[in-house]
């Protein structure tokens, strides 16, 4: 018998931006109050403007909760987003309001991102996606990440500077040898 107070939660892992069939996958673990995340994420943007169809990208979560106090929260506000197919609106959201990060302000970006969740509030409080965000991080540790952000090159780690020309040779590296960019 299924328990009827359980909350299927669709995990960030399976959520993606661009085509199922690229060549490239980029994963960046990553921190919704830091500035270097915030960076990062911005020539992520460029990169997958760029590269088109041969990129695909993933953000996991990897709040770094003894400097940044808000993180996980707002993490956990991105998962509830997820199970309303607005990730990427919220994710943005969260980047660009990376010093205002408290729960009134969260609600603010999740209307602002189209959640529709009137529960909103309620499930931050009891931490529902909680161990949503912790399984990300958990699974970061496992790999190898120990700071934000933390890049993944079709599954191998990057150790790179972050900067928009080292990843996209990195990038370039990892392509098929016929699909490389124009």
């Amino acid at each position: 018998m299924s328990n009827p107070n359980k909350i299927e939660i669709i995990e960030p892992r399976t959520v993606w931006i661009g085509a199922d069939n690229a060549p490239v996958r980029l994963v960046m673990y990553g921190d919704y109050e830091s500035e270097a995340c915030a960076k990062a994420q911005d020539i992520v943007d460029q990169l997958l403007q760029q590269y088109g169809t041969s990129l695909r990208f993933q953000f996991r979560h990897f709040p770094l909760t003894r400097i940044h106090q808000y993180a996980h929260k707002a993490a956990e506000a991105a998962v509830a987003a997820v199970q309303e197919g607005k990730f990427w609106e919220m994710h943005h959201l969260l980047f660009a309001h990376r010093r205002r990060l408290g729960s009134i302000s969260l609600k603010e970006y999740a209307l602002e991102a189209g959640v529709k969740d009137k529960n909103f509030i309620p499930k931050l409080v009891d931490s529902v996606y909680g161990w949503t965000v912790r399984a990300d991080l958990l699974e970061g540790v496992e790999k190898g990440v120990r700071d934000v952000p933390t890049f993944f090159i079709n599954d191998q780690l990057y150790t790179g500077n972050v900067s928009l020309q080292a990843l996209a040779k990195a990038i370039d590296d990892a392509m098929p040898k016929k699909r490389k960019r124009a």
